[in-house]
């Protein structure tokens, strides 16, 4: 199922009526083993929205490319650079930003959670979230091991962002891919879905409008 109205050769993103078109959903992986799942992520989504997805370096050794639906563009730190190359052009966390109603880090790494924390904007992903406009929805869903998750800067780290005003979606107690059993693993592909949904159409029908919120 395509879930993009535009085709994977275009790289900037575009607007379009907001009256009709889809909830636009900015899909994003940092460096987790649990981003081996972000391609059932992006699928999960393309059911219901427009999705595009981004993804830092450390990511790209976990994402399978493959499993990615067809028509999702998937942008790296490279293509920040690439596309910028005098004043007037595009800056593409800026665009990206613009062009989504809600953002979803998943999964969010322990490393990714303290750049954010602490206000760092060293890749796109970063950027995107220090430029992030925060009347719009950003849900983190966190994957990491159990005592980096217990760790005293975590809780520090979490109730930065929260000051902020992003969503957590907490992780969940299983065997983790290190092979410690406890808490840190990253929730379901569904879960994170389905919270998302929920929220952006809960919001809908009680009159919040997301999609007037993000200026197109």
């Amino acid at each position: 199922m395509a879930c993009s109205e535009s085709g994977g050769e275009e790289r900037e993103p575009t607007q379009a009526n907001a009256a009709t078109r889809k909830p636009r959903i900015l899909l994003a992986a940092s460096g987790s083993v649990a981003a081996i799942k972000f391609g059932n992520l992006c699928h999960s989504f393309c059911e219901w929205a427009e999705v595009r997805a981004i993804a830092t370096k450390a990511s790209l050794h976990f994402i399978d490319r493959a499993a990615l639906p067809k028509d999702v563009i998937l942008y790296t730190d490279e293509d920040e650079w690439s596309s910028w190359n005098k004043i007037g052009d595009s800056v593409l966390h800026i665009e990206l930003r613009r062009w989504a109603d809600v953002m979803v880090i998943a999964p969010l790494s322990a490393n990714t959670l303290a750049k954010i924390a602490g206000g760092l904007c060293d890749n796109l992903l970063t950027c995107v979230v220090r430029a992030w406009d925060y009347n719009k929805p950003l849900f983190v869903a966190p994957a990491m091991n159990t005592l980096m998750w217990k760790n005293p800067f975590t809780e520090r780290h979490l109730m930065s962002i929260d000051e902020l005003g992003v969503s957590l979606i907490p992780p969940v107690s299983k065997r983790l891919a290190c092979g410690d059993y406890g808490n840190g693993a990253m929730a379901e592909p569904s879960v994170i879905y389905s919270t998302v949904r929920l929220f952006y159409e809960t919001r809908a029908q009680q009159g919040g409008n997301i999609v007037q919120s993000a200026g197109l």
